[in-house]
């Protein structure tokens, strides 16, 4: 199940982490800043789900982990971003970018070893 999946749970965790921080961002970023950080956080746990469903097929499996990778990349612009305009502490800065750095390194694993994600009765014995 994709929900067992540890780079699933860090990226929801990741997700909501951000959630939480950009509560408290000027209401003037909420269509801006706020929205697409949140976006970009949530689709990374959601195109591992897909992915998910796609493995029986490794090259769309490794296509989607890709989109996930990607956006979890721009998160850590975001990050970055709402860090200069002073809406994050550095500190909230460098656990984020620390999680988001963690989730990269698993969808790199996964990127790079998509046979370990295959169904059970593609697996070769």
């Amino acid at each position: 199940m994709f929900r067992e999946l540890t780079a699933y749970k860090k990226a929801f965790q990741l997700a909501m982490e951000i959630f939480q921080v950009t509560k408290k961002f000027p209401k003037e970023e909420t269509y801006s800043l706020t929205d697409q950080i949140r976006r970009s956080s949530r689709s990374v746990f959601a195109n591992i789900a897909e992915a998910y469903r796609k493995r029986r097929y490794p090259a769309h499996f490794v296509s989607k982990i890709s989109d996930a990778d990607m956006e979890n990349t721009e998160t850590q612009v975001w990050i970055d971003f709402a860090t200069s305009c002073e809406y994050l502490q550095s500190d909230t800065r460098i656990q984020l970018l620390s999680l988001s750095e963690e989730v990269g390194k698993l969808l790199q694993h996964m990127i790079n070893n998509p046979e370990r994600f295959l169904p059970t009765q593609q697996k070769k014995t």
